[in-house]
C-alpha cells in the first residue's frame, strides 16, 4: 500500500499545529497520523487521492494558527508492505530525536484568552496563568526538547480533570497547551512584604492595585523575570524608584492598558504594540500624556508597552493607568528569577511583592524596538523574538558557537543554514551576568542538542568572553576563530539582509579591537564574510584613564583638545575648572592609562561636554550622544530640506583618508551658533566626512553596497543624514537584530565558519 510522508520544519511545536493537521485531516477524509518529534512534525497520509493531497498542502501553509512558522515541507512516497492500521486519522505521542524545530518564544495573551480572563461566567475568569496554544509562556519555561508538559516548570502542576479534558481533546484550542491550568490545579499568585511574610493571598492583584494607588513600590514577578513598578503619573513614587535604584535619569519603562491611553500612533507603532511579541517601543514623547517628568528626563522618547500576560492585564485593568514597569535588579546587577532571590535582594527596592510559583527557567528582558524612518529598528531582543531562527542563505559545514561580546552580550548557536541568537544576557564584567552567560549557553546546547565544533570568539584578549570561548574550545578538543569585533558588527547586517558581496562598512562604536592590536571605534572597512581591511576613519585619540573616560566624559573633551586645539590649555582652565585637568594632561602626554583609540562614541561624549549638557558623571551608556541627539534635533537646521542646508564642511579627509578632527574642533569651537544649531552641525559634519569616505572607497574598490553597524548607528540623526548624502548607494542597516553588541555573536558566528571553511580547503 501506498503513502505520503511529510517532514515539516519551523515554528511548529507547542503552537497548536498537530490538532490543526488533524483538523485539516478529518476536512478532507484522510487516514493517517501525525506526531512530533526532534525534527519537527511528520505527518504519515495512507492513500490519499492526487486532489486530497493538494488541497490538505495548501491548507496547511495557508491557514496556519497564529505563532506557527513553516520553514521546510519535504515529502516522500512511503510503500508500506505491512501498513499500520488507520481508521481514521490520529495524533501520536511526541519522539525525542535529533533536534531540528524551532522553540518558540513567549507570546502574549491572545484574544480568545483575554475574553475568558474578563468573563465572569468563564471557569478562568480573572485566573492570572491563562493561557492556549495561540499565546502564552514557552521559551522562559523550557528545560528539554520535546517541548513536553514534563521538560517545563509546569511538570509540577498536574492538571484537573477540566483542564486535562481540554489538553487531549485535539478540537480544542488547549491541545497540548504544555502551559495549560487553571484555579484549581495551576499556579497561583501572593503578595508578601519586604521580610517575605504573606500580606494577601486572596485578592492579592485588588492589593497590590491599592498600594500602587498609594505611591508604594511592588516587585511583580512576570514571564522572564521580575519588573519594579510604581505609579507612572506620579511624580514622587518615580522619584522614589530613581533614588533606591540609584538611578538618576535612565529612562524607566511604561506600561499602559491599551493604545486608548496613548496618541497619533502610526500603524506600524500600533502593528509593535499588539504583536505578539509585545516589546518596548519607544514612542515620541507627545504620544504618552500624563506622565510623571521623570520618566525619561531629557530625551524625546519614552519606552511604552502593552500588557504581555494575564497578570498585567488584570493589574493594568485594576489600576486604570500607566505603571512603570522597569527591570528588578539591583544596580549594576542582572534581573532577579526567583521568588526567594527577589525578597533578598530587592527588599530595598521595593516595598512589597507579588509572586507566584511558576518557575522561570529562562530569563527573558523586555524587548526594545522602534519605528525609525527607515524601518522597524530592534534595540533589544529578548522575550517575544527569542529563540526565533534566523534562516540563513549559506551552510555552515561546522556547528558554530559564537560568543559574543562582553557588553550587551548575547551567544549564537550556527548549524547549517540555522542561526540561533540568544537573548540580551548584558554586562559580563558582573559575576552573575557571567554566571547567567555559562548555564544559558549549556542550557543551549542541552535543548538544542547542539554540539560545537567551532568557536568564535572577539579578538579582545581581555574580555570575558574570549576567555570563556578558548576555555570551552580547549574543554571540546575544538579549533576557535577570534574575530575583529568591528569586522563581525558588519557581517551582522549582511548576514540578516543575505548580502554576499564585498562591501563598504562603516563600523561606529565605543570602542572594539581592531588591526595590529588598535582600539577602535570609528571606521571605514572594506569587508565580506571571511576579510576585513581597514580603509580609514577617525584619527587615534587618548582615552585618558581608560574605561573610566567613558563614564566621565570631560575625560575625552580634555584629550580632544589636547590633540587638536593649540589654545587647549586656556579653553580646559574654563571648561574643566572643576576636575584636575592638569594632572590628567601629564598623564596623556607621558602615555599614562591612555590607550589611543579612534572612537565615535567617545567623540559624541566630548562634544556633548562641550557643550554643557552631561553630568560629571554619566549613569547609563549612551547617555551623552542621546542627549546631544535630542538637542540636534531642536536646531532649526534639523527641519531644513536637506538640499537647504548650506554648511560648511568641518571634517575634510586628510592624506591618510582620516577625518580631520582638528579642522573640525578649530572651527566648531569658534561658531557663533546656538548649543542646538552646534549640536546639529556636529552630527551632519560627522556624516559628511564619513559619507565622503565611504563614496572616495566605494568608488575605488568598485563597492556598490555599503553597510552601517555599531551602537552609534541607532542614532536616528545620524543614520538619516547620512542615507541622504548616501542616496546613489544602497545602504543597509540592521532590522531583525541590534546594531549594536547585541547583534555581534551572529556576524562572529558566520564569519569563523566563512574562514574556516576557506582553511579547510586550502
Amino acid at each position: 500500500m501506498q503513502g505520503i510522508e511529510l517532514r515539516i520544519k519551523g515554528k511548529v511545536q507547542g503552537v497548536g499545529f498537530r490538532p490543526f493537521v488533524w483538523l485539516l485531516a478529518n476536512q478532507y477524509e484522510l487516514r493517517g497520523d501525525v506526531n512530533n518529534d526532534g525534527q519537527g512534525v511528520l505527518i504519515r497520509l495512507l492513500e490519499p487521492t492526487a486532489q486530497q493531497l493538494q488541497q490538505f498542502l495548501h491548507d496547511l501553509q495557508t491557514q496556519l494558527p497564529p505563532l506557527a512558522l513553516i520553514t521546510d515541507i519535504q515529502q516522500q512516497e512511503k510503500p508500506w508492505e505491512n501498513p499500520p492500521y488507520f481508521e481514521g486519522f490520529e495524533i501520536r505521542e511526541s519522539e525525542n530525536n535529533a533536534m531540528d524545530t524551532q522553540i518558540v518564544p513567549d507570546a502574549a495573551t491572545c484574544p480568545a484568552c483575554l475574553k475568558e480572563l474578563f468573563d465572569p461566567t468563564n471557569r478562568r475568569y480573572h485566573y492570572p496563568f491563562t493561557n492556549c496554544t495561540h499565546c502564552g509562556p514557552r521559551f522562559t519555561i523550557i528545560k528539554a526538547i520535546p517541548y513536553d508538559r514534563k521538560n517545563t516548570s509546569m511538570a509540577d502542576f498536574p492538571l484537573c480533570p477540566d483542564c486535562a479534558e481540554e489538553y487531549k481533546n485535539p478540537a480544542d484550542r488547549r491541545f497540548h497547551a504544555q502551559p495549560n491550568a487553571c484555579v484549581v490545579c495551576g499556579p497561583h499568585l501572593w503578595l508578601s512584604d519586604q521580610k517575605g511574610e504573606l500580606v494577601d493571598e486572596k485578592t492579592p492583584i485588588k492589593t497590590t492595585a491599592l498600594f500602587l494607588l498609594q505611591g508604594k513600590i511592588v516587585a511583580v514577578k512576570g514571564i522572564g523575570g521580575f519588573h519594579l513598578a510604581c505609579d507612572a503619573t506620579q511624580a514622587d513614587a518615580v522619584q522614589l524608584l530613581r533614588d533606591r535604584k540609584h538611578r538618576p535619569s535612565k529612562p524607566l519603562a511604561v506600561m499602559v492598558l491599551d493604545v486608548s491611553f496613548l496618541k497619533d500612533l502610526t500603524e506600524t507603532e500600533i502593528t509593535l504594540l499588539t504583536s505578539t511579541a509585545a516589546p518596548i517601543v519607544l514612542l515620541a514623547k507627545h504620544k504618552v500624556p500624563s506622565l510623571a517628568e521623570q520618566i525619561a528626563p531629557q530625551l524625546n522618547e519614552i519606552g511604552v508597552m502593552l500588557p504581555s500576560n494575564p497578570l498585567q492585564h488584570l493589574l493594568l485593568r485594576e489600576v486604570n493607568r500607566p505603571l512603570v514597569m522597569t527591570s528588578a535588579n539591583p544596580s549594576g546587577q542582572p534581573p532577579v528569577l526567583d521568588n526567594q532571590s527577589a525578597v533578598e535582594y530587592l527588599s530595598n527596592l521595593a516595598d512589597y511583592f507579588l509572586c507566584h510559583n511558576r518557575d522561570i527557567l529562562q530569563r527573558a528582558d523586555d524587548s526594545l524596538v522602534r519605528a525609525a524612518f527607515d524601518g522597524v529598528e530592534i534595540l533589544r531582543r529578548a522575550r517575544g523574538y527569542v529563540p526565533d531562527e534566523t534562516l540563513l542563505d549559506q551552510h555552515s559545514v561546522r556547528n558554530v558557537l559564537a560568543l559574543g561580546a562582553d557588553l550587551k552580550n548575547t551567544f549564537c548557536l550556527l548549524r547549517q543554514n540555522k542561526a540561533i541568537v540568544s537573548q540580551h544576557i548584558g554586562d559580563t564584567s558582573n559575576e552573575k551576568v557571567r554566571s547567567q552567560l555559562e548555564a544559558n549557553i549549556a542550557l543551549f546546547c542541552q535543548i538544542y542538542q547542539f554540539k560545537p565544533e567551532l568557536i568564535a570568539i572577539d579578538s579582545h584578549a581581555g574580555y570575558f568572553t574570549h576567555e570563556v570561548g578558548k576555555r570551552l574550545a580547549a574543554q571540546h578538543q575544538i579549533p576557535y576563530v577570534e574575530v575583529l569585533h568591528h569586522h563581525a558588527h558588519i557581517v551582522s547586517v549582511m548576514a540578516e539582509h543575505h548580502c554576499h558581496e564585498q562591501v563598504i562598512g562603516l563600523a561606529l562604536d565605543g570602542i572594539g579591537m581592531g588591526e595590529n592590536r588598535q582600539l577602535w571605534g570609528g571606521e571605514c572597512l572594506l569587508v565580506d564574510e571571511k576579510h576585513c581591511h581597514y580603509l580609514g576613519g577617525l584619527p587615534a585619540v587618548a582615552l585618558p584613564g581608560g574605561d573610566l573616560a567613558a563614564k566621565q566624559p570631560w575625560r575625552n573633551w580634555l584629550a580632544h583638545l589636547h590633540q587638536f586645539v593649540p589654545n587647549w590649555q586656556e579653553i580646559a582652565a574654563q571648561t574643566c575648572a572643576d576636575y584636575d585637568w592638569q594632572l590628567l594632561a601629564k598623564a596623556i602626554e607621558r602615555n599614562l592609562n591612555s590607550p589611543r583609540i579612534s572612537s565615535a562614541g567617545r567623540l559624541f561624549d566630548a562634544v556633548a561636554f562641550g557643550l554643557g549638557i552631561t553630568p560629571p558623571q554619566l549613569s547609563w551608556e549612551g547617555e551623552a550622544a542621546c542627549q546631544l541627539e535630542v538637542l540636534a534635533s531642536q536646531s532649526a537646521l534639523a527641519s531644513l530640506p536637506f538640499d537647504k542646508r548650506e554648511l560648511p564642511t568641518l571634517m575634510p579627509l586628510n592624506a591618510e583618508n582620516k577625518l580631520d578632527l582638528a579642522h573640525f574642533w578649530q572651527s566648531w569651537i569658534a561658531l557663533d551658533s546656538s548649543n542646538a544649531d552646534k549640536a546639529f552641525i556636529f552630527h551632519y559634519a560627522l556624516a559628511e566626512g564619513f559619507a565622503h569616505l565611504a563614496r572616495q572607497q566605494a568608488q575605488r574598490h568598485h563597492c556598490e553596497m555599503l553597510v552601517l553597524s555599531g551602537g552609534v548607528w541607532h542614532n536616528q540623526l545620524l543614520r538619516r543624514l547620512i542615507k541622504e548624502q548616501l542616496a546613489e548607494f544602497k545602504v543597509l542597516s540592521a532590522h531583525q537584530f541590534p546594531m549594536g553588541d547585541g547583534g555581534l555573536s551572529l556576524g562572529q558566528a558566520v564569519i569563523a565558519s566563512f574562514q574556516f571553511n576557506e582553511i579547510e580547503t586550502a
